[in-house]
């Protein structure tokens, strides 16, 4: 009897393949946008380990993240939103920061103390964001509080995040590890590293006096409800439990443009996940050795995570107030007859059947 050959077993299989798949989907999109303007801002409040923060939010508009232009993560969109080219000149990034601060003075009455920086990519990737236009957020940030800046952990150097430590800034590097569980990373996410890589990443941070921020993502695709659920919560416990993690952000999973997770959704092979399971893995986890927060964006709608349509406002509620005081009796005070169809879902939906109900 014959056996395959590995080389041919392997090629175009795993990463690989999903990363022509995605390559092909993003090759669709149509839009360009201006180096100029950042693609988000806004104002917020956060539990921070100093307490209760206002917080001034960019998402700054770079050449987008290096993994997504080679394929990248099967439910981020966010690279469909980034400047053509692969990079944005110094200049340019700092007309985005302005255009943030003269937001924020338009908002607010003050300058909030937390600002948090993302590029849907990483901040700390200087092929995205260049040394010196990282030197000069710093400067523009030194007299804030607390500084978060996004970034996957192979460019987490402790002498970068010395740019705002030295200069009296608390900051922490939030990376996007999506599940503790290196198989549902790799196959489920399409994301290359390994826990071992995040915890290391940590290590780093904390050798510059920054902590970590570490972002889940709660059911990618390919998992079921029940399995989703699980996953989160073993992935918040061993998160809490690296040194110098103090916060983990549980995102519910939502349909975004130009990936994989939409072709599914399109497909009726992929529901978001339900409001309830993020109730019940806050539940599950709020004795956690961390602060533990979730941000379901796009609550309610199909292509977000959502219940039946009553009680989507209620329980986001309830999440949000959990976020700021970390007090699971919030959950008790809101119930629905939906509850028994996702208890339902949550011991009876087989993998190759998801999902069991839309």
């Amino acid at each position: 009897m014959s056996k395959p050959s590995p080389e041919v077993y392997e090629r175009g299989r795993g990463m690989d393949a999903h990363n022509q798949v995605m390559r092909d989907i993003r090759s669709e999109k149509e839009a360009e946008y201006d180096p100029h303007e950042p693609t988000r801002v806004w104002l917020d409040e956060d539990n921070t380990p100093g307490g209760v923060k206002r917080s001034l939010t960019i998402i700054l508009n770079t050449g987008g993240c290096r993994w997504a232009r080679a394929g990248g993560c099967t439910m981020c969109g966010y690279v469909a939103e980034s400047v053509e080219g692969g990079s944005v000149p110094h200049d340019a990034m700092m007309d985005q920061i302005q255009a943030c601060l003269d937001h924020e003075a338009e908002e607010a009455d003050e300058p909030a103390p937390l600002v948090k920086i993302y590029t849907s990519g990483s901040f700390l990737d200087e092929r995205e964001v260049a040394a010196e236009t990282r030197d000069a957020v710093a400067e523009t940030f030194a007299d804030r509080e607390r500084v978060v800046l996004e970034s996957l952990p192979d460019f987490v150097d402790a002498d970068k995040l010395r740019d705002f430590t030295d200069r009296g800034l608390d900051a922490d590097v939030a990376v996007g590890l999506e599940t503790a569980t290196d198989r549902v990373r790799h196959d489920c996410v399409n994301k290359y590293f390994d826990f071992a890589d995040f915890e290391a990443a940590c290590a780093e941070a904390g050798d510059a006096g920054a902590g970590v921020k570490a972002y889940l993502l709660m059911k990618p695709p390919f998992l079921t409800e029940g399995e989703a659920v699980d996953d989160m919560v073993s992935s918040v416990e061993r998160c809490a439990a690296v040194d110098n993690c103090h916060t983990v952000s549980m995102n519910p999973c939502n349909v975004q443009r130009y990936t994989m997770v939409d072709e599914l959704h399109f497909r009726g092979g992929y529901r978001p996940p339900w409001l309830w399971s993020v109730a019940a893995v806050l539940e599950r986890t709020a004795d956690a050795d961390a602060i533990v927060v979730s941000d379901p964006v796009g609550h309610g709608s199909d292509r977000g995570p959502h219940n039946c349509g009553d009680c989507d406002d209620r329980v986001q509620k309830a999440i949000k107030d959990f976020d700021l005081r970390q007090d699971p009796s919030v959950f008790e005070q809101v119930s629905c007859d939906c509850e028994r169809t996702w208890e339902l879902v949550v011991s009876e939906e087989p993998s190759f059947g998801a999902p069991l109900t839309r």
